[in-house]
Protein backbone atom coordinates (compact mmCIF):
# COMPACT_ATOMS: atom_id res chain seq x y z
CA UNK A 1 0.00 0.00 0.00
CA UNK A 2 2.83 2.34 1.00
CA UNK A 3 4.27 1.60 -1.95
CA UNK A 4 1.30 2.96 -3.90
CA UNK A 5 0.66 5.94 -2.01
CA UNK A 6 4.29 7.67 -2.39
CA UNK A 7 3.93 7.64 -6.34
CA UNK A 8 0.42 8.53 -5.66
CA UNK A 9 1.33 12.04 -3.60
CA UNK A 10 3.77 12.55 -5.63
CA UNK A 11 1.72 13.46 -8.49
CA UNK A 12 -0.62 14.90 -6.62
CA UNK A 13 2.10 17.69 -5.99
CA UNK A 14 3.38 18.19 -9.05
CA UNK A 15 -0.53 18.48 -10.68
CA UNK A 16 -2.73 19.74 -7.46
CA UNK A 17 -3.86 23.24 -6.83
CA UNK A 18 -4.11 22.26 -3.77
CA UNK A 19 -1.32 23.86 -1.26
CA UNK A 20 -2.35 21.55 1.12
CA UNK A 21 -0.69 18.12 -0.53
CA UNK A 22 2.26 20.42 -0.91
CA UNK A 23 1.97 21.01 3.18
CA UNK A 24 1.53 17.23 3.03
CA UNK A 25 4.17 16.34 1.46
CA UNK A 26 7.14 18.56 2.17
CA UNK A 27 5.79 19.22 5.89
CA UNK A 28 7.20 22.06 7.71
CA UNK A 29 9.59 24.17 6.15
CA UNK A 30 13.53 23.08 6.45
CA UNK A 31 17.07 24.45 5.40
CA UNK A 32 16.29 22.73 1.99
CA UNK A 33 13.42 24.63 0.77
CA UNK A 34 15.26 27.08 -1.74
CA UNK A 35 15.36 23.54 -4.06
CA UNK A 36 11.37 22.80 -3.61
CA UNK A 37 10.07 25.76 -5.28
CA UNK A 38 10.81 27.39 -8.43
CA UNK A 39 12.16 30.71 -8.62
CA UNK A 40 14.18 33.38 -10.43
CA UNK A 41 17.59 34.46 -10.77
CA UNK A 42 18.67 37.54 -8.85
CA UNK A 43 22.57 38.25 -10.88
CA UNK A 44 25.75 38.74 -8.12
CA UNK A 45 27.61 42.00 -8.67
CA UNK A 46 30.12 42.70 -11.70
CA UNK A 47 32.23 44.19 -9.23
CA UNK A 48 32.34 42.41 -6.05
CA UNK A 49 33.92 43.97 -3.06
CA UNK A 50 36.48 42.61 -1.06
CA UNK A 51 35.82 44.46 1.70
CA UNK A 52 36.49 41.71 4.49
CA UNK A 53 40.23 40.96 4.92
CA UNK A 54 40.64 37.18 6.34
CA UNK A 55 42.28 37.77 9.91
CA UNK A 56 43.61 34.74 11.71
CA UNK A 57 40.22 33.06 13.51
CA UNK A 58 39.04 34.53 16.39
CA UNK A 59 38.86 31.91 18.99
CA UNK A 60 35.41 32.25 20.93
CA UNK A 61 34.51 30.64 24.11
CA UNK A 62 30.76 29.50 24.78
CA UNK A 63 29.35 31.99 27.77
CA UNK A 64 28.91 30.13 30.68
CA UNK A 65 25.02 31.20 30.57
CA UNK A 66 25.17 28.78 27.88
CA UNK A 67 26.76 25.74 29.48
CA UNK A 68 24.50 22.69 28.81
CA UNK A 69 23.70 20.66 32.48
CA UNK A 70 27.57 21.72 33.24
CA UNK A 71 29.00 19.58 30.24
CA UNK A 72 31.94 22.11 28.97
CA UNK A 73 31.88 21.59 25.03
CA UNK A 74 33.78 23.89 22.78
CA UNK A 75 31.89 26.52 20.55
CA UNK A 76 32.06 24.68 17.66
CA UNK A 77 30.29 21.69 19.00
CA UNK A 78 27.77 23.62 20.48
CA UNK A 79 27.15 25.33 17.55
CA UNK A 80 26.86 21.75 15.53
CA UNK A 81 24.70 20.39 18.56
CA UNK A 82 22.29 23.38 18.05
CA UNK A 83 21.46 22.43 14.79
CA UNK A 84 23.44 25.59 13.74
CA UNK A 85 24.67 25.46 9.49
CA UNK A 86 26.78 28.75 9.19
CA UNK A 87 28.26 31.17 11.60
CA UNK A 88 30.21 34.04 10.67
CA UNK A 89 31.02 37.33 12.85
CA UNK A 90 32.75 40.43 11.47
CA UNK A 91 34.16 43.39 13.34
CA UNK A 92 35.61 46.42 11.84
CA UNK A 93 35.08 44.89 8.41
CA UNK A 94 36.45 41.70 8.33
CA UNK A 95 35.47 38.29 8.87
CA UNK A 96 36.76 36.99 11.90
CA UNK A 97 35.34 33.71 12.27
CA UNK A 98 33.52 31.46 9.95
CA UNK A 99 32.29 28.27 10.77
CA UNK A 100 29.83 25.86 8.92
CA UNK A 101 28.71 22.57 9.52
CA UNK A 102 26.34 19.65 8.90
CA UNK A 103 28.15 19.47 5.44
CA UNK A 104 27.25 22.66 5.12
CA UNK A 105 30.12 25.58 3.29
CA UNK A 106 30.61 29.15 2.05
CA UNK A 107 29.19 27.58 -1.44
CA UNK A 108 25.85 26.82 -0.01
CA UNK A 109 22.67 27.99 -1.08
CA UNK A 110 20.56 29.24 2.31
CA UNK A 111 17.33 29.94 2.59
CA UNK A 112 16.28 33.72 4.28
CA UNK A 113 12.89 32.45 5.71
CA UNK A 114 11.41 36.43 7.00
CA UNK A 115 14.92 37.75 7.01
CA UNK A 116 14.09 38.72 3.65
CA UNK A 117 11.21 40.83 4.94
CA UNK A 118 14.08 43.31 5.99
CA UNK A 119 15.45 43.30 2.72
CA UNK A 120 11.94 44.26 1.25
CA UNK A 121 11.76 47.65 3.91
CA UNK A 122 15.07 48.81 2.64
CA UNK A 123 13.67 48.38 -1.05
CA UNK A 124 10.77 51.24 0.06
CA UNK A 125 12.97 52.99 1.75
CA UNK A 126 14.80 53.52 -2.07
CA UNK A 127 12.03 53.66 -3.48
CA UNK A 128 10.95 56.85 -1.45
CA UNK A 129 13.91 58.54 -2.24
CA UNK A 130 13.81 58.07 -5.84
CA UNK A 131 10.13 59.46 -5.30
CA UNK A 132 8.25 56.59 -6.94
CA UNK A 133 6.54 56.26 -3.36
CA UNK A 134 5.63 60.07 -1.66
CA UNK A 135 6.59 58.95 2.14
CA UNK A 136 5.49 55.73 4.15
CA UNK A 137 2.04 57.60 5.13
CA UNK A 138 0.94 56.67 1.35
CA UNK A 139 -2.55 54.32 1.92
CA UNK A 140 -1.71 50.92 0.66
CA UNK A 141 -4.67 51.58 -1.84
CA UNK A 142 -2.79 54.45 -3.70
CA UNK A 143 -0.82 50.95 -5.16
CA UNK A 144 -3.39 48.46 -4.87
CA UNK A 145 -6.80 49.90 -5.76
CA UNK A 146 -8.55 46.80 -5.67
CA UNK A 147 -8.23 46.49 -1.82
CA UNK A 148 -10.54 49.67 -1.48
CA UNK A 149 -13.49 47.59 -0.57
CA UNK A 150 -11.79 45.59 1.88
CA UNK A 151 -10.77 48.07 4.40
CA UNK A 152 -7.63 49.03 3.28
CA UNK A 153 -8.22 52.80 2.50
CA UNK A 154 -6.86 53.14 6.26
CA UNK A 155 -3.71 50.75 5.98
CA UNK A 156 -0.45 52.68 5.12
CA UNK A 157 2.95 51.35 4.44
CA UNK A 158 3.84 52.41 7.65
CA UNK A 159 1.49 49.95 9.19
CA UNK A 160 2.76 47.24 7.11
CA UNK A 161 5.99 47.95 7.99
CA UNK A 162 5.31 47.63 11.87
CA UNK A 163 2.93 44.76 11.51
CA UNK A 164 0.11 46.98 12.79
CA UNK A 165 -2.11 46.69 9.63
CA UNK A 166 -5.15 45.46 11.45
CA UNK A 167 -5.33 42.31 8.48
CA UNK A 168 -6.71 39.24 8.99
CA UNK A 169 -4.63 36.60 9.04
CA UNK A 170 -2.94 33.53 11.14
CA UNK A 171 0.74 33.71 10.60
CA UNK A 172 0.27 29.71 12.60
CA UNK A 173 2.87 27.58 10.30
CA UNK A 174 1.39 24.02 11.23
CA UNK A 175 -1.80 23.93 10.02
CA UNK A 176 -1.95 22.81 6.41
CA UNK A 177 -5.47 24.71 6.10
CA UNK A 178 -4.73 28.19 7.22
CA UNK A 179 -3.48 31.33 5.59
CA UNK A 180 0.01 31.07 6.35
CA UNK A 181 0.01 27.30 4.95
CA UNK A 182 -1.39 28.31 1.62
CA UNK A 183 1.06 31.70 1.21
CA UNK A 184 4.00 29.46 1.74
CA UNK A 185 2.42 26.49 -0.28
CA UNK A 186 0.03 27.73 -2.51
CA UNK A 187 0.50 28.50 -6.35
CA UNK A 188 -1.53 31.55 -7.01
CA UNK A 189 0.29 34.44 -4.02
CA UNK A 190 -1.42 37.17 -5.82
CA UNK A 191 -4.85 36.09 -5.61
CA UNK A 192 -4.45 35.00 -1.99
CA UNK A 193 -2.89 38.20 -1.30
CA UNK A 194 -5.93 40.49 -2.80
CA UNK A 195 -8.36 38.12 -1.06
CA UNK A 196 -7.35 39.90 2.34
CA UNK A 197 -9.68 41.49 4.49
CA UNK A 198 -9.30 44.05 7.60
CA UNK A 199 -10.30 43.13 10.85
CA UNK A 200 -9.91 46.02 13.16
CA UNK A 201 -8.82 49.72 12.53
CA UNK A 202 -4.93 50.22 11.87
CA UNK A 203 -2.20 51.29 14.26
CA UNK A 204 -3.68 49.93 17.32
CA UNK A 205 -2.28 46.55 17.24
CA UNK A 206 0.94 44.61 17.24
CA UNK A 207 0.17 41.14 15.00
CA UNK A 208 3.07 39.55 12.97
CA UNK A 209 1.83 38.61 9.96
CA UNK A 210 3.65 37.65 6.69
CA UNK A 211 1.10 38.71 4.47
CA UNK A 212 1.92 42.61 5.27
CA UNK A 213 4.88 42.32 3.55
CA UNK A 214 3.49 40.47 0.40
CA UNK A 215 1.40 43.57 0.12
CA UNK A 216 4.17 45.63 0.79
CA UNK A 217 6.45 43.87 -1.86
CA UNK A 218 2.98 44.46 -4.33
CA UNK A 219 2.96 47.61 -3.84
CA UNK A 220 6.64 48.40 -4.08
CA UNK A 221 6.07 46.52 -7.60
CA UNK A 222 3.75 48.97 -8.31
CA UNK A 223 5.01 52.16 -7.85
CA UNK A 224 8.35 51.28 -9.44
CA UNK A 225 6.87 49.19 -12.21
CA UNK A 226 9.63 45.81 -11.76
CA UNK A 227 9.44 42.65 -9.95
CA UNK A 228 10.22 42.63 -6.67
CA UNK A 229 13.55 40.44 -7.78
CA UNK A 230 14.69 42.58 -10.32
CA UNK A 231 14.72 45.75 -8.27
CA UNK A 232 16.61 44.69 -5.65
CA UNK A 233 19.23 42.97 -8.05
CA UNK A 234 19.28 46.44 -9.02
CA UNK A 235 19.36 48.68 -6.00
CA UNK A 236 20.73 46.23 -3.53
CA UNK A 237 22.30 42.86 -4.61
CA UNK A 238 24.66 44.04 -7.13
CA UNK A 239 25.57 47.40 -5.57
CA UNK A 240 26.57 46.15 -2.63
CA UNK A 241 29.21 43.55 -4.18
CA UNK A 242 27.74 40.27 -3.87
CA UNK A 243 30.01 37.87 -4.02
CA UNK A 244 27.70 35.00 -5.25
CA UNK A 245 24.37 34.78 -7.14
CA UNK A 246 21.19 34.06 -5.20
CA UNK A 247 17.83 33.47 -6.32
CA UNK A 248 13.83 34.45 -5.35
CA UNK A 249 11.59 31.94 -4.78
CA UNK A 250 8.22 32.42 -6.23
CA UNK A 251 4.58 30.95 -5.96
CA UNK A 252 4.67 28.73 -9.24
CA UNK A 253 5.93 28.85 -12.93
CA UNK A 254 2.43 29.91 -14.29
CA UNK A 255 2.66 33.41 -11.98
CA UNK A 256 6.35 33.98 -11.17
CA UNK A 257 4.90 36.18 -7.79
CA UNK A 258 7.91 36.55 -5.72
CA UNK A 259 7.42 35.12 -2.24
CA UNK A 260 8.57 38.41 -0.49
CA UNK A 261 8.21 37.74 3.31
CA UNK A 262 10.23 34.46 3.39
CA UNK A 263 12.08 33.32 0.52
CA UNK A 264 15.72 35.09 -0.66
CA UNK A 265 18.04 32.48 -1.15
CA UNK A 266 21.88 33.09 -0.87
CA UNK A 267 25.01 32.19 0.75
CA UNK A 268 25.92 33.32 4.28
CA UNK A 269 28.74 35.75 3.39
CA UNK A 270 26.56 38.19 1.23
CA UNK A 271 23.66 37.99 3.92
CA UNK A 272 26.97 39.46 6.40
CA UNK A 273 27.11 42.51 3.78
CA UNK A 274 23.80 43.59 3.96
CA UNK A 275 24.13 43.62 7.88
CA UNK A 276 27.15 45.86 6.89
CA UNK A 277 25.47 48.23 5.18
CA UNK A 278 23.41 48.97 7.94
CA UNK A 279 26.32 49.28 10.40
CA UNK A 280 27.50 51.74 8.07
CA UNK A 281 24.24 53.74 7.72
CA UNK A 282 23.06 52.81 4.46
CA UNK A 283 27.18 53.14 2.64
CA UNK A 284 29.29 50.52 1.83
CA UNK A 285 32.84 50.70 0.21
CA UNK A 286 32.01 54.60 -0.11
CA UNK A 287 28.83 53.91 -2.12
CA UNK A 288 25.52 54.83 -0.57
CA UNK A 289 23.06 52.17 -0.92
CA UNK A 290 20.35 52.59 1.25
CA UNK A 291 19.37 56.57 2.09
CA UNK A 292 21.46 56.75 5.91
CA UNK A 293 17.98 58.28 6.78
CA UNK A 294 15.60 55.67 5.98
CA UNK A 295 17.90 53.41 7.96
CA UNK A 296 18.00 55.55 10.92
CA UNK A 297 13.80 55.76 10.36
CA UNK A 298 14.05 51.85 10.01
CA UNK A 299 15.48 51.39 13.32
CA UNK A 300 13.43 54.03 15.74
CA UNK A 301 11.35 52.79 18.02
CA UNK A 302 8.30 54.53 18.22
CA UNK A 303 5.38 52.32 19.59
CA UNK A 304 5.33 49.63 21.80
CA UNK A 305 5.59 46.89 19.05
CA UNK A 306 6.88 43.80 20.10
CA UNK A 307 7.93 40.66 19.05
CA UNK A 308 7.06 36.60 21.03
CA UNK A 309 9.96 37.00 22.62
CA UNK A 310 9.79 40.56 24.06
CA UNK A 311 12.43 42.40 21.08
CA UNK A 312 10.38 45.82 19.99
CA UNK A 313 9.57 45.64 16.10
CA UNK A 314 10.46 48.53 14.03
CA UNK A 315 10.69 48.28 9.96
CA UNK A 316 10.59 44.68 9.68
CA UNK A 317 13.73 44.88 12.05
CA UNK A 318 14.11 43.91 15.56
CA UNK A 319 15.45 46.81 17.99
CA UNK A 320 17.76 46.53 21.32
CA UNK A 321 17.27 49.41 23.50
CA UNK A 322 20.98 49.47 23.13
CA UNK A 323 21.00 50.09 19.58
CA UNK A 324 22.14 46.40 18.69
CA UNK A 325 19.30 45.28 16.06
CA UNK A 326 18.97 42.33 14.41
CA UNK A 327 16.85 40.25 11.06
CA UNK A 328 15.36 37.13 12.11
CA UNK A 329 14.05 33.62 10.42
CA UNK A 330 11.62 31.09 11.47
CA UNK A 331 14.96 28.65 11.85
CA UNK A 332 16.98 31.03 13.40
CA UNK A 333 18.37 33.02 10.73
CA UNK A 334 19.79 35.78 11.85
CA UNK A 335 21.58 39.35 10.59
CA UNK A 336 22.58 40.24 13.93
CA UNK A 337 24.40 44.44 14.24
CA UNK A 338 25.96 45.87 16.67
CA UNK A 339 27.16 49.66 16.27
CA UNK A 340 28.82 50.19 19.62
CA UNK A 341 31.80 47.58 18.21
CA UNK A 342 31.01 47.64 14.71
CA UNK A 343 29.97 44.09 14.91
CA UNK A 344 28.11 42.01 12.54
CA UNK A 345 26.63 38.41 13.33
CA UNK A 346 25.01 35.87 10.99
CA UNK A 347 23.74 32.43 12.22
CA UNK A 348 21.65 30.12 9.89
CA UNK A 349 20.14 26.65 10.70
CA UNK A 350 18.44 23.87 10.41
CA UNK A 351 16.37 25.01 13.24
CA UNK A 352 16.73 27.68 15.89
CA UNK A 353 17.75 24.19 18.20
CA UNK A 354 16.73 25.64 21.57
CA UNK A 355 19.07 28.74 22.14
CA UNK A 356 18.29 32.35 22.98
CA UNK A 357 20.45 33.32 19.97
CA UNK A 358 20.02 37.09 20.72
CA UNK A 359 21.23 36.93 24.33
CA UNK A 360 24.47 34.45 22.86
CA UNK A 361 25.02 36.79 20.57
CA UNK A 362 25.08 39.95 23.04
CA UNK A 363 27.23 37.51 25.41
CA UNK A 364 29.88 37.03 22.90
CA UNK A 365 29.99 40.29 21.92
CA UNK A 366 30.57 42.19 25.40
CA UNK A 367 33.59 39.52 26.00
CA UNK A 368 34.99 40.86 22.18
Amino acid sequence: MRRLLFPLLFFLLLTSSCHVVRYVWWNFADIHDSKKFPSVPVAKSTKSKPLFHYLPGVVITLPDAFIDKNKHVSFETFLADHKSVAFLVLRNDSLVYEQYFAGFSKESVLPSFSVAKSFVSALVGIAIHEGKIKSVDQPVTDFLPELSDSGFHMVTLKDLMEMRSGIRFNEGYTNPFGAMGKFYYGLNLKRYTLQLKTQQPPGMQYNYQSANTQLLAMALERATGRKLPEYFAEKIWQPMGSEYDATWSVDSKSHMEAKAFCCLNARAIDFAKFGEIFLHHGILGGDTIIPPAWVKESLQITNDSKDSQGYPYTYHWRVLPGGDFFAKGILGQYIYVCPAKNIVIVRFGKKAGGVAWGKLFRQIIQEM
